[in-house]
């Protein structure tokens, strides 16, 4: 049952045949212990909810598992400094964990910016500014805030695929009040984690698979099959080129089922 109330979406099919049936007793009984008794290829189950913030501009709380994220935007018209005059918007992104999201109290941020906070937000940044038409929202800064109320892996990828839906939300508010004619939007991004765990290739990581990840990699995609950014590392070993075509088909075909939820909560068509 989701935290937040609001109108919501779901997946919870745990295959969608890209990688083959286990072989041996032996590799079913691997499949088995991944957690949510999901196949190599399978995703966590995924919600969005949508509209669940009565004072953001948009928002969406997302679900991957038990990993759990509040993401809510926020439109202002006004600019960056440097940014004055280039007659153009700007969207971006701040990320945080809350204090009991994981299973240690994490400090809140309020002084020095941990690395990686500022690291994921920039990500989630240049993630929704490749599908935003800078020009045409205007000269405004579209914020979304993404705070991670429940850790289990793979908190970037669904703060990435959560922020489109509020940023979709908040754009589609902006253009019923008549500050923009159109919805500046040229089309959707979301992303989702694989790696190399024990030998084989496994889809959205949770944190017990993802903290002994021979090989862990982020893949930030949009609607139209595209690919925004890899982010893959030989965590304890290296790997080839047709293991890292592996990796992406993998992800490129979760990227292609976590649009669809997209799709399906906001109604959007690129």
């Amino acid at each position: 049952m989701s935290l937040f109330t609001g109108a919501s979406v779901s997946y919870a099919q745990p295959s969608t045949g890209v990688a083959p049936a286990p072989a041996t007793e032996a590799e079913a009984q691997l499949a088995a212990v991944r957690s949510f008794e999901r196949a190599e290829d399978g995703l966590r189950p995924i919600t969005l909810t949508h509209d669940c913030v009565s004072h953001a501009a948009g928002s969406c709380y997302v679900e991957f598992g038990e990993t759990k994220v509040l993401c809510c935007a926020t439109i202002e018209e006004t600019l960056p400094a440097w940014r004055k005059g280039a007659h153009a918007g700007w969207v971006t992104a701040e990320y945080a964990m809350l204090p009991a999201s994981g299973t240690r109290r994490t400090k809140r941020e309020t002084g020095q910016r941990k690395g990686r906070s500022m690291e994921i937000e920039r990500l989630i940044g240049r993630s929704l500014r490749t599908v935003v038409n800078l020009r045409a929202l205007g000269e405004c800064t579209v914020t979304v805030d993404c705070d991670v109320i429940q850790a289990d892996g793979g908190t970037r990828t669904a703060s990435v695929t959560g922020a489109w839906v509020a940023l979709h939300d908040a754009l589609m508010n902006w253009v019923k009040v008549g500050k923009v004619p159109r919805l500046p939007l040229r089309g959707q991004v979301a992303a989702v984690s694989v790696g190399v765990v024990d030998g084989r290739v496994l889809l959205d990581l949770d944190y017990r698979e993802d903290s002994h990840a021979e090989v862990d990699l982020n893949l930030v995609g949009t609607d139209d099959g595209q690919i925004v950014e890899v982010q893959g590392t030989g965590e304890l070993t290296p790997f080839d080129r047709a293991r890292l075509d592996q990796l992406l088909d993998y992800g490129q075909a979760g990227v292609e089922r976590l649009v669809a939820l997209q799709r399906e909560l906001t109604g959007f068509r690129s």
